[in-house]
């Protein structure tokens, strides 16, 4: 069966004067926090500038009456920097903040009177994501912990099963107790359901296929029961995920996985069985960058993955497998006769039971631009594909 999907393409324009994206769900951060002075008074009109160099982000608010400052549609991950400034105040920085998509993350900052023996004041902390900010029950999914948990199938699935709501028996598309079709799935604010339906909730699903490489996934957040206006369209679980985006560094990745039957077990519960063939391989590279420093960043990314494995695990009985678990009660022999009398008497062609392999392919790629065009906007470019096949028995 062919299956070639997906050629999708997105424009995703975000103002975030206003606070809002044109997206259909979630894709950035937010940042908020307070302004006090050491004795616990608030300070209106301070100054807060956030920096994330890397990424040519440099954005300014002003602390509210109450002493609050809010900044959102952020980029998610980091490390940004928060700096604060007032008149009769030293400055004041706070390092190695660390965003997480769709979360506020409050970051609280107290100044001290300035004296002329003190020095501005520099304090490098990693920011606490406060519980009272979360739009209600959710996991994050960060970086890291895509690049440091394993994972066999290189599949999301791997990590949206961390969601404690998720059901054991389904690798991770069942929240609490709902099938995974009443899911919506989103990638980069853009819907990314399966339009078929009978399978795999995301495209792909009928070839066992992946549809977005796991090299070029930067976060993913599952939500269960958010109270909030910009999550919307499931009845199971909203699973938002972000893509990597070039930074002013230069950064590239080569992969590759292999595995055959030599590397799967030969006994089950001390019951030795016939090991199927299996031969399969992954191979992929990305790589990022600035077009243009602190303005036009891009992304790369081209995966192939190809594996052969045999249809059944059974096979037919002879003088040398009677003893393993996995051997079928009928004869080979018995079966190589009634291929014969078909052939012979009927002229029907079985084609073989056993000794063959279903062959499984599939190519994917992902091109991503993004634009800082000032310090209110910025506009994102996302094309993403897959072509993927895989051979099934007859129905």
């Amino acid at each position: 069966m062919r299956h070639l999907q997906l050629v999708r393409l997105m424009l995703i324009f975000c103002a975030t004067v206003t606070g809002y994206c044109t997206n259909a769900q979630v894709t950035t951060a937010t940042l908020s926090g307070n302004i006090t002075s050491t004795d616990g008074k608030t300070l209106s009109g301070a100054t807060v500038r956030i920096f994330y160099s890397n990424a040519g982000i440099n954005k300014t608010s002003i602390s509210q009456s109450n002493g609050s400052y809010l900044v959102p549609n952020l980029r998610v991950g980091g490390p940004y920097s928060i700096t604060v400034s007032y008149t009769g105040f030293s400055d004041k920085t706070e390092n190695n903040i660390f965003l997480e998509l769709g979360q506020n993350t409050t970051v609280d900052l107290k100044l001290e009177i300035a004296s002329v023996s003190l020095a501005s004041v520099t304090v490098e902390a990693k920011s606490k994501l406060v519980d009272n900010q979360r739009t209600g029950a959710s996991t994050n999914i960060s970086s890291r912990q895509i690049r440091q948990l394993p994972t066999i199938s290189r599949s999301a699935d791997d990590f949206t099963r961390l969601t404690p709501s998720a059901s054991s028996t389904v690798n991770g598309t069942s929240f609490a107790g709902k099938n995974g079709q009443y899911n919506n799935y989103s990638l980069d604010g853009a819907v990314f359901n399966n339009p078929f339906g009978l399978d795999a909730p995301t495209p792909g699903g009928q070839t066992s296929s992946q549809p977005v490489s796991l090299d070029a996934i930067d976060q993913i957040q599952v939500n269960i029961a958010p109270y909030d206006v910009t999550q919307a369209g499931f009845t199971g679980a909203g699973v938002n995920t972000v893509t990597k985006s070039g930074t002013n560094t230069f950064t590239g990745t080569v992969y590759g996985f292999y595995r055959n039957e030599g590397l799967t077990g030969k006994k089950i519960n001390g019951n030795e069985i016939v090991v199927p063939k299996l031969d399969q391989y992954q191979t992929g590279a990305a790589i990022g960058g600035a077009i243009k420093k602190n303005k036009l960043f891009y992304f790369l990314n081209f995966e192939t993955e190809q594996r052969q494995d045999a249809p059944s695990a059974f096979v037919g009985r002879n003088a040398s497998n009677g003893s393993k678990s996995n051997v079928s009660r009928v004869l080979e022999q018995d079966l190589n006769d009634v291929r014969t009398i078909l052939k012979n008497k009927f002229g029907y062609e079985t084609g073989d039971y056993q000794g063959f392999n279903y062959v499984q392919k599939s190519s994917k790629w992902l091109a991503k631009l993004d634009w800082i065009i000032n310090n209110n906007n910025s506009l994102s470019f996302t094309y993403n594909g897959l072509d993927a096949s895989k051979e099934k028995p007859a129905h």
